[in-house]
């Protein structure tokens, strides 16, 4: 018999299924019967409970189970002989109006929208580039002297300057009041590199071992310590040791120390000249992506699956609850977040998956086993033993899937980039890099 499907709403659909109640009873009789061959009751050895007993027993879940297992089947079955491309689960109610001798349900579910996606030749696409510079290059190999400095101790009456180890003694009072850490004791940091309020710093430079000095200090709205953000506190700050910094010299020492096969100052600049040169390609890949899916998800018309939304809902919650979790917050999994905070993401997410998919299956935009073959060989060539790294990720099926998903993303890219009008930037590469 032909499958009826009644449509309720933009993507909502029901239709009705029809068991027969002896098919049911006996699927029940047959697994009551399996399960008493190896049931443990007390006062019956194994295998010799009578039948009313287990019956007794066991009949409601058994029967529950097996209206699940014969009304999913069934719910499958129609779907399968409709076409339906079903959207989540459906929800199956039991009906009123039952054929004698059947038991009668309707679900109530959604399917997958059609997906109408424009004219792309005339999405308009800003593609961003960028160039490693001398200069990137100079400014690593800063950063990289940085990371390797020594300090040592300076004069009695040496005035604190930025690039000085500071050693001091504080404490901070709001309203005369003491606050959690606003107080320490031989605390170290660095003048000017930012890991203290402003305030702090300024008030710490031009001192000299053995001083103290009072201040005020206006905590930002945002700060993270609440019982202060948006207050003024008053700090006593002791200077009690300062330290002048020494950075290494670029020359072949420093290569070697960083690994440098060579040790020389050329092939360490050409190697930081590398790690840049891949970091900005992945990131100008990142941005120009999302310029694409952006344009990709303008021109394209269709409705959202409810259910699909809500699911991602769910997950985007289960992921902050995670995070919650993982920075040692209480009770993380009991914290109130609002479900809506996270709707538009979801929606947004929910229509990126249908639209990408849609082009696709359309253009045969899939990953090909080549692809994947070469994108792990890229993301494994970086490594001291790249092989090893290969045979990582070949072992281990969701990481596989992940690779494949970043191809099939890029195969779209491309894809767009070739079909909309592409207007060229060039960004700088501290431009690129300053982004998140």
């Amino acid at each position: 018999m032909a499958v009826t499907v009644e449509t309720l709403e933009k993507l909502e659909r029901k239709i009705k299924l029809t068991l027969p109640a002896t098919a049911i009873q006996s699927e029940v009789e047959s697994r009551l019967r399996k399960l008493a061959r190896t049931v443990k009751m007390d006062g019956f050895r194994p295998g010799k409970v009578p039948m009313n007993v287990v019956a007794q027993r066991y009949g409601y879940s058994v029967h529950y189970e097996v209206m699940n297992d014969k009304v999913g089947q069934a719910f499958a079955s129609a779907a399968n002989e409709a076409k339906l491309r079903v959207a989540g689960q459906p929800r199956i109610t039991e009906s009123d109006a039952s054929p004698e001798g059947h038991m009668a349900f309707d679900a109530v579910f959604e399917v997958f929208p059609e997906v109408k996606i424009g004219d792309l030749s005339t999405a308009e696409i800003e593609k961003v580039s960028t160039e490693v510079t001398d200069a990137a290059i100079d400014k690593t190999v800063e950063i990289l002297r940085k990371q390797r400095r020594s300090f040592a101790q300076r004069a009695q009456d040496a005035a604190v300057q930025d690039g000085d180890r500071v050693t001091v003694d504080f404490e901070g009072k709001v309203d005369g009041e003491p606050f959690e850490g606003g107080k320490a004791s031989d605390f170290q940091f660095i003048v000017g590199d930012g890991q203290m309020l402003k305030e702090f710093e300024d008030a710490t430079r031009g001192m000299k071992a053995g001083e103290s000095k009072t201040f005020p200090l206006a905590f930002p709205a945002e700060y993270h310590g609440k019982d202060v953000a948006g207050k003024t506190a008053d700090f006593m700050v002791t200077l009690k040791k300062v330290e002048a910094a020494h950075l290494p010299e670029v020359d072949g020492a420093l290569a070697k120390s960083l690994g440098i096969a060579d040790s020389s100052v050329d092939g360490l600049r050409a190697d930081i000249r590398k790690n840049l040169e891949r970091e900005v390609k992945y990131r100008l890949l990142s941005r120009n992506k999302q310029a694409v899916m952006d344009a990709l998800v303008s021109k394209a018309e269709l409705e959202l699956p409810k259910s699909s939304v809500q699911a991602e809902v769910e997950r985007l919650v289960e992921g902050a609850r995670a995070d919650l979790k993982q920075r040692g917050i209480k009770d993380a999994e009991k914290a109130p977040i609002p479900e809506d905070i996270f709707r538009p993401q979801a929606e947004r997410r929910v229509r990126l998956g249908l639209v990408v998919a849609e082009l696709v299956r359309a253009n045969n935009l899939s990953a090909k086993p080549e692809q994947i073959k070469a994108h792990v060989d890229e993301l494994s060539a970086s490594y001291e033993k790249p092989a090893e790294v290969v045979r990582w990720y070949y072992s281990d099926n969701r990481r596989m899937a992940e690779v494949e998903a970043i191809v099939v993303e890029n195969n779209v890219t491309e894809f767009v980039l070739a079909q909309a009008k592409v207007s060229e930037k060039s960004v700088s590469f501290d431009e690129l890099m300053a982004q998140n």
